[in-house]
């Protein structure tokens, strides 16, 4: 059997590295993987056809600095898959390139079985992206548990829930194990504030003066109070760099492990919004939220139609973590948001009572590697069987 993957990101690539696992443990026949991957795919015997990195950005102008590199890499992507001929094309993310490398392999050849992993994020923006997505694949598996339902209302392909991989993070899985052996702890004294100001360089340059503004201001009222910021290499010398100008430094911790020890530290966060919001909910890390996007994408901000773009907030259904963008972002309002946040008050109770409601709404019996596995061999089964009355 010959899988062909299609991703953009380091995440994608851990995903698709859980989803091939769980493949070998299901099949009788050996598994191929050819495509697009990272570090873990490659682990799994993955020969990527280029360096993912190239396609790992983030906002508008960005990709249209970069868009006649990244339509050759299109190009080049759905030609080699067509050539390889697969059972079956797996799309993980990424979506403005994913989705156009799944569209011309359909136009191409409309047999392939193509499954989409962790669709469009049209719950926040463009929602007509659930239609483009049903044009090239045959279905999508979601990592969030409403989504299934938002891309049917919008003409999405079918869609089913796996979970999320971060549920079964041995970091998650150790932290939420002392907090039921020990009862969710009080917040500490002197208190922790995690910083969080992004991965990607952009992210970081555009929010850590800000952060540093905010920290300082926390350590103004409260000097007692101990800043950690969990930092992965690619980006540390940046995040170093800019904390040359900090009043106050806090702890910088580098690596995986080192990130969810100092969640478990954790009595509040201040993070740049995105996938870490997830994970500090599901942590029970009370938090505020913050992002300044580059300046193209802040003018075409009226195209983006949802309600919040934080997940703990779509997954809980109201307003459970506050969000702060752009002109919002006041450190002295949001010191005393933080401050708030990190001693026994009614926000922080309110959203640790959120927080658990979460984890129990993203609870699964089967890890999403395996899940995923299975409806991808279903779709393949189905394919065949139809391949085969055919010829008869």
């Amino acid at each position: 059997m010959k899988i062909a993957f299609v991703l953009g990101e380091e995440s994608a690539d851990r995903i698709g590295a859980d989803l091939v696992r769980g493949l070998r443990a299901r099949c009788s026949e050996p598994v191929e993987i050819v495509g697009l991957g990272g570090r873990e795919m490659q682990g799994e015997g993955l020969e990527s056809l280029f360096d993912i990195e190239e396609l790992s950005i983030i906002g508008v102008g960005a990709i249209v600095a970069r868009l006649p590199k990244l339509l050759r890499r299109l190009r080049q992507t759905a030609d080699f898959i067509l050539a390889e001929r697969p059972d079956a094309v797996v799309t993980i993310d990424s979506f403005t390139f994913t989705n156009r490398v799944a569209r011309r392999i359909r136009q191409v050849d409309p047999s392939i079985v193509i499954v989409n992993v962790v669709p469009p994020a049209i719950w926040a923006y463009r929602p007509h992206r659930a239609r483009a997505l049903a044009a090239a694949v045959d279905r999508s598996l979601s990592l969030f548990p409403f989504e299934p339902d938002v891309l049917a209302a919008h003409g999405g392909p079918p869609a089913d829930y796996i979970g999320h991989p971060i549920m079964r993070h041995p970091g998650l899985s150790a932290l939420l194990e002392r907090d039921r052996a020990a009862g969710m702890r009080p917040p500490a004294n002197p208190p922790t504030l995690l910083l969080l100001p992004g991965s990607r360089r952009g992210e970081i340059l555009r929010l850590m003066e800000d952060f540093g503004k905010t920290f300082a201001e926390i350590k103004r009222v409260n000097p007692a109070v101990v800043g950690l910021l969990p930092a992965i290499a690619r980006v540390r010398p940046l995040i170093e760099e800019k904390l040359a100008s900090w009043p106050f430094q806090p702890e910088i911790v580098e690596g995986e492990d080192a990130k969810w020890q100092a969640f478990a530290r954790a009595d509040a966060a201040l993070a740049a919004s995105g996938t870490v919001a997830l994970e500090l909910a599901l942590a029970g890390v009370p938090m505020a939220l913050c992002y300044r996007v580059d300046p193209l994408t802040y003018r075409l901000r009226h195209l983006i139609t949802a309600w919040t773009a934080a997940l703990p907030n779509f997954i809980a259904g109201h307003p459970l973590v506050p969000e702060h963008f752009h002109e919002f972002i006041r450190p002295e309002a949001l010191a005393r948001r933080l401050t708030r946040l990190m001693t026994p008050t009614p926000e922080r109770a309110a959203q640790m009572a959120g927080f658990a409601a979460i984890r129990e709404a993203m609870t699964v019996d089967v890890s999403p590697g395996e899940a995923a596995a299975d409806l991808l061999l279903q779709e393949i089964t189905l394919h065949r069987a139809g391949k085969k009355m055919a010829q008869t």
